[in-house]
């Protein structure tokens, strides 16, 4: 029997609708606008494209868009003191640097220069530092995404053995720490794992996010296992074009597991919305009103 397959267009999809009804909450109670500035240094085109959709989202739900563009040669000073003139900002309730900058720029510096309670990207050292030890943090928007639709499809992972493939900073770490939160039992494989598949097959949920295409094959599969796939990467396909396929052989994975994720069409979608969510998460910490129930940790 095929897996269930989790559609993570719909689920953002809801998740924008609950956030646009909370949005509406909180500028007719309290006469709160959330807004959100995304900086974009250069025109790396993928980079665009992304911007453009926050953009249109953010204003979608009701919220506040504050959009600002810098050329290339932007020096790495007059960055930090954009980002400095957000921090002070009271429209401004989410910070998010878009990645990758320049190379004459320290990511790391940068990120580290938003104020935490604004960084809804949930890059901010403190914001990590906070959720590695289970205090409330912002939390990396990919990671919540896939924390959402598994709760949604497992309820209770409580005692649940869990194996996350990839141990990036943006996805891996923070997606063990949550599932950690959630009582899991965890282990993170990655490229230097020994016996690789032995380890994935004894999990209850796989999430994979290493950025191999089809790596996750499907006599890794624990059968019944719930696998969110979170890679994107793009691949030949006939006729010189390219496909998008996931970090899982999702045809072979898909006769094994109890529920899967597709890709494209799963976790991505997810992302901006987590995003929208945090935002709203932050205008509501920064105001000392109650955090929006089922869109933050």
């Amino acid at each position: 029997m095929s897996a269930t397959i989790i559609d993570g267009k719909a689920f953002a999809a809801d998740i924008r609708g609950r956030v646009a009804e909370q949005v509406a909450t909180l500028k007719e109670a309290h006469g709160i606008t959330p807004g959100l500035a995304v900086v974009l240094v250069g025109a790396d085109p993928a980079s665009e494209v992304y911007v453009r959709s926050k953009g249109r989202m953010t204003v979608e739900v009701g919220m506040e868009s504050f959009e600002h563009r810098l050329s290339e040669d932007t020096s790495e000073a007059d960055l930090m003191a954009l980002v400095n003139k957000l921090n002070a900002d009271p429209k401004v309730h989410g910070i998010l640097v878009q990645l990758p900058l320049p190379k004459h720029m320290n990511s790391d510096a940068v990120i580290n220069a938003i104020d935490p309670a604004k960084d809804v990207d949930g890059f901010h050292i403190s914001n990590v530092g906070l959720l590695g030890t289970g205090q409330k943090a912002m939390v990396p928007c990919t990671p919540l995404g896939c924390l959402m639709m598994l709760r949604d499809h497992l309820g209770d992972m409580s005692g649940k053995e869990a194996v996350v493939i990839g141990r990036s900073n943006i996805v891996g770490k923070p997606m063990a720490h949550l599932l950690l939160g959630e009582s899991c039992t965890v282990s993170i494989a990655h490229s230097r794992t020994k016996d690789i598949a032995d380890v994935v097959r004894r999990a209850d949920i796989v999430v994979a996010a290493v950025g191999r295409p089809k790596m996750v094959k499907g006599d890794w599969i624990k059968p019944g296992a719930t696998v969110i796939d979170v890679g994107i990467n793009r691949v030949e396909a006939q006729g010189g074009k390219t496909r998008l396929v996931g970090d899982v052989d999702f045809d072979a994975a898909k006769e094994v597991a109890g529920a899967i994720t597709p890709v494209p069409g799963g976790v991505g979608p997810m992302t901006i919305a987590c995003l929208l969510a945090n935002t709203l998460t932050a205008a509501c910490r920064a105001n000392g009103l109650p955090e929006p129930e089922g869109l933050t940790v």
